[in-house]
Formats: C-alpha cells, structure tokens, sequence
C-alpha cells in the first residue's frame, strides 16, 4: 500500500555560514531511506521526513566528509510505502546536509578547553575535538606543571595561553578512526578514539591568543 509523502521542496540561499563567524560551511549530497513512525503521521509530511533527517545525521561523523551540522535542504523524496507489519512509513530521499570539515591552511578561531605536556586541546562552540601539539606552539613555549597550561616567553614577557582564551589558530592536519565494531577481537577496554579531530598550529605570527595581537599590537 502506497500513501503520498512527497511535498514542495524549499530552496534555501548558497554557502549558510559557521555559527558566530563569517565562514561559509561546505554541503554534502546524500540519498538515504528514511522511515517515518506512526507517532510522526499527524505532521505536515515535509516536516516529518526533515526531523527524521535531522534525528539521524545531526552532531553525526560521516568518516571523510565531515561532522554533519543540520539538514540544509531536501531535494527530492519517493512516494512512501508502508512496511509489512511495521506500520513504519520507508521514504526514498535525497538532501543536503552543513557539515562541519575545515580545510588545510584555513585559520580558525577556538577557545582552550584544557593544556597538557603534550599540547592544548582547543574547541569551538559546536566540535570540541582540536589539539595543537606542543611542536606547533611558538619557540619559546614551556609548559608550567603547577599551573596546568602553557606558557610562550616572547621578549622578556610571558604570555599565558589560559583555559577558556580565545585563540587563532590554523589547521593542519585531520584524523579520521571508523567506528564500525571491530569484532571480537577487539579488546573491551581499548580507549574509544574520537571518529574526527583536527590537528591545529599556533606557531606563526598573528596565531594565539587573540588579545595578545589585538590589544598588546605584539
């Protein structure tokens, strides 16, 4: 048994921009089959495939395409079928989603989440998986064990990178760990690695804490 769930498809502006900033956020095309509950048949059909959408993808790593922010658009959707002795309505779509993937070179800004011997562990207001190295913060740099962060003396002046600074910084690098099971064989206490992390430097000039270039003219 057929039941109609296609619906007019809005159109929506180019390039939607980074939350807080400026930045323009690439789109990726995916077709899926959704499945839409019975709880869902009072919505508007459009509204219900895009909370399914969004309930799926949303805060999700799709491995070498990015972290998916939300649904941008919905391009095209099936009629829908009813699924023998499920009640679930299974939709054919195709649709865009903002994903989250900053190219190499491209300079950002972050905040300091925590700072270790190993580098500084950064974040934004949505991804918190950003780590610079200690090899990638200026000549000069040391870590203080007492304090628990980093330190750059530059001049005779010790300029603090403080937990919750705001900072520049620029991309490098990315990882990528699947998150498929391995198996069995996989030992049940292995550390989970994180399905997607930037690797970022602040060793140039103009990178860093921002209040050191924009109030001390460093």
């Amino acid at each position: 048994m057929f039941i109609l769930v296609r619906a007019a498809v809005p159109r929506h502006s180019p390039h939607p921009l980074m939350p807080g900033t400026n930045m323009a956020m690439p789109q990726t095309k995916i077709s899926d089959l959704v499945q839409i509950a019975p709880e869902d048949f009072s919505k508007h059909s459009i509204v219900a495939i895009e909370d399914n959408i969004n309930a799926k993808y949303s805060n999700k790593v799709i491995q070498k395409i990015g972290l998916c922010i939300c649904l941008y658009d919905l391009l095209w959707s099936s009629e829908g079928l009813i699924g023998h002795g499920t009640g679930l309505v299974n939709v054919n779509v195709e649709f865009r989603m903002v994903v989250f993937r900053p190219f190499k070179g491209e300079v950002m800004f972050g905040r300091i989440r925590s700072s270790t011997p190993a580098g500084i562990n950064l974040r934004t207001d949505f991804f918190d998986d950003i780590f610079v190295p200690y090899e990638e913060l200026p000549q000069g740099a040391e870590y203080n064990h007492s304090e628990q962060l980093w330190i750059w003396n530059f001049d005779e002046e010790r300029l603090f990178y403080d937990n919750h600074e705001m900072v520049r910084f620029q991309v490098v690098d990315e990882e990528w760990h699947d998150q498929t099971p391995a198996g069995p064989s996989q030992a049940d206490d292995a550390p989970a690695k994180t399905p997607y992390k930037i690797k970022g430097s602040m060793a140039r000039e103009g990178l860093g804490a921002c209040l050191w270039w924009d109030e001390t003219g460093l």
